[in-house]
């Protein structure tokens, strides 16, 4: 049974999906720190209350795994001071722009044609492969910076479920929190207050139509089959979480102990 993780995390005025991953435990009795890592949707809207509650929580870096067309829909991350931004794309601009400009704009039947039969779900396990077999380079950036002196640190990317889940997750399992654990965190962007909204162009009522939004759910789901996909490109990639660190991730084992003494009590 997958167990639930308790949510103290304050309800954002306009950034949607924070929470501290603290308080997760690892497979050898320790947990996650509280305070040191932190998971959210995008910050550029952020009003001045809520860059105030962020600024408070002494951050050195903020990882933004969205790409340029992302950052011209939704803007920039609002600037907090002294908190360093490294923005590291974890999807192409190009990839997908049509499907997401039909997304937004398409009719029933064209949402039909592109989500229907189960190919939303599909195109989600794809991406969610790729993200961990494309970006290493990326992944292994954030691990390195994580372990020398880049706590506390929050993540995120547009909506804060798949870009930042999946590095997350990454950054959970090279401390070695137990599956369960790193599952359940991820699952916890499905509570409705936490949910990107979906946005149309269109406004009439078959916009937001009973069918449409079920056409839409699988791409704004955290669903445990996608998690499960990433799991399994390590799996089968690799051979496993400490061949994908060692081998994909280049992060050595004196790294890695660095990282596990950042982020666990």
């Amino acid at each position: 049974m997958t167990q639930q993780i308790p949510s103290t995390d304050p309800e954002l005025a306009a950034v949607r999906n924070f929470r501290d991953v603290g308080g997760l435990p690892t497979v050898d009795g320790r947990r996650v720190r509280h305070g040191v890592l932190f998971r959210s949707g995008h910050l550029a809207h952020a009003t001045d209350e809520d860059a105030a509650f962020l600024s408070d929580l002494g951050l050195h870096t903020i990882f933004d795994f969205r790409n340029a067309a992302d950052q011209k829909l939704e803007g920039p991350d609002v600037e907090l001071p002294g908190v360093r931004n490294v923005n590291l794309p974890l999807s192409d601009p190009a990839d997908g722009s049509q499907f997401w400009k039909m997304v937004r704009d398409g009719h029933l039947d064209q949402l039909r044609g592109i989500l229907g039969d189960g190919k939303g779900a599909d195109r989600m396990i794809a991406s969610y492969r790729s993200i961990v077999k494309e970006r290493t380079a990326e992944h292994s950036r954030v691990l390195h910076a994580l372990a020398e002196d880049s706590v506390p640190a929050l993540m995120h990317c547009a909506a804060g479920k798949d870009r930042a889940g999946v590095s997350i997750a990454v950054t959970l399992l090279a401390v070695g929190v137990e599956r369960e654990a790193v599952l359940a965190d991820y699952l916890e962007s499905n509570a409705k207050h936490r949910r990107y909204r979906v946005r149309r162009s269109a406004t009439s009522a078959e916009a937001y139509s009973p069918e449409v939004m079920e056409l839409l759910s699988p791409l704004f789901d955290a669903r445990a089959e996608y998690l499960a996909a990433a799991f399994e490109t390590i799996e089968e990639t690799w051979g496993g979480v400490d061949a994908y660190l060692d081998q994909g991730l280049s992060l050595a084992p004196e790294t890695r102990e660095r990282l596990r003494d950042r982020l666990l009590d």
